[in-house]
């Protein structure tokens, strides 16, 4: 079919924005978008009422743990100041460099003018930390998660939800926060990117460690205003991988050897594949989460309490996980799945804590990978800009 005849002017789904007669199907000679069909049936035309939500009632005080640094405070004054002018902003920040607290303070200002804010994340497992962050920050304030198991709720004071939950969200937020959008799901999903799109009424915060292509395209035309931390709060450098290159069955030989080495020591092993994960979880006598794991929200809290020590995953605690003076070991680190913006996520987790800033970061692999090295390139030009500074 022609790229011109794709599109039917008499047929729009008002939800996802489709107009692509390919995407719609009939039913009893009614059409409806099938593009998005999954959040619920929509008919071609049917409008979309805008959700009633409840004004933020909100005027307390942010409850930080630790003052922000003159960095931070810098940035995010930055930050607030754009959105108030009305301007999209990008906050380019090191994983660890603080990106979450960052945003208090324009969530304070808003939610303090009767202004309606939600955090969205692509992975559920994030929504749970983000909110519960938000609610020790915010006390008093009704914080609602929602995502996968947390859905009898959908209003509160500040929303948190993963992207596929915008649909409940049409024209709702004037201060609409994407946390990692460079992420899968949300990255290169034109769906979500509408979904995104049409659920703000106002202002966009978008953050990230790997900015997208599309993203520093905005920033260069000067259609997005970009801030920029790459300082963690106790000032120490990021930490750098070590690569070392041997063949597979020797990757998980000298993975045992660490697990030794490393004993009193919490440790994150990621795997490319649920099947590995399984494979090296009994193998090291730990559990393994991924994606498909009934009871990720038990193992996390497991591990954040230290009932075990080593913990494999899938890529699913690449991002927003924070555990303090957590090591870093990636096993088959050239595998496709391990790209450069999730191998720049995944080093992240480790060196977060004030008490063991330096953190250690490892990459098993058989042989170096373009991630691998746009990886290192990437931290080294971060440590570099915060050197010279």
């Amino acid at each position: 079919m022609p790229a011109g005849e794709r599109e039917c002017p008499d047929l729009i789904c008002h939800r996802c924005g489709n107009r692509d007669i390919r995407l719609f199907g009939w039913d009893r000679g009614i059409p409806y978008c099938r593009r998005c069909v999954a959040f619920s049936r929509l008919d071609a035309g049917q409008s979309i009422p805008v959700p009633h939500l409840k004004p933020p009632v909100w005027n307390g005080q942010v409850h930080l743990e630790f003052e922000l640094t003159v960095h931070q405070k810098q940035v995010s004054d930055q930050i607030l100041g754009w959105l108030r002018q009305g301007e999209p902003v990008f906050c380019y920040a090191a994983a660890g460099a603080g990106k979450t607290e960052i945003t208090f303070a324009s969530i304070d200002w808003f939610l303090k003018q009767g202004k309606k804010v939600c955090f969205a994340i692509s992975r559920r497992q994030v929504v749970l930390e983000i909110a519960s962050r938000l609610q020790a920050a915010f006390p008093g304030l009704e914080v609602v998660p929602v995502c996968e198991g947390f859905t009898s709720v959908t209003d509160g004071d500040l929303i948190v939800c993963t992207t596929h939950q915008l649909y409940r969200y049409p024209e709702a937020f004037d201060l609409l926060i994407l946390d990692e959008l460079d992420a899968f799901p949300y990255r290169g999903n034109a769906l979500l990117e509408e979904l995104a799109r049409r659920s703000c009424r106002g202002v966009r915060l978008m953050l990230s460690a790997t900015p997208d292509e599309d993203s520093l395209r905005e920033i260069s035309a000067g259609r997005m205003q970009a801030a920029r931390l790459f300082r963690r709060p106790h000032g120490k450098l990021l930490p750098e991988p070590v690569f070392v290159l041997l063949p597979v069955w020797m990757q998980v030989i000298r993975l045992l050897f660490l697990q030794r080495r490393m004993r009193g020591k919490q440790i994150l092993v990621f795997v490319p594949r649920i099947r590995d994960g399984k494979r090296l979880a009994r193998l090291l006598k730990c559990p393994c989460i991924h994606s498909q794991s009934p009871d990720k929200d038990d193992i996390m809290n497991r591990f954040r309490h230290r009932d075990f020590d080593v913990l494999v995953s899938t890529t699913l605690l690449e991002r927003g996980i924070t555990v303090p003076s957590v090591q870093v070991i990636v096993l088959k680190g050239d595998h496709p799945v391990f790209t450069m913006a999730s191998l720049v996520q995944i080093f992240g987790r480790a060196g977060r804590s004030f008490h063991d800033p330096e953190g250690e970061c490892l990459c098993l692999a058989a042989s170096m990978s373009d991630s691998m090295k746009q990886c290192a390139d990437l931290l080294r030009r971060m440590n570099e800009s915060v050197c010279s500074a």
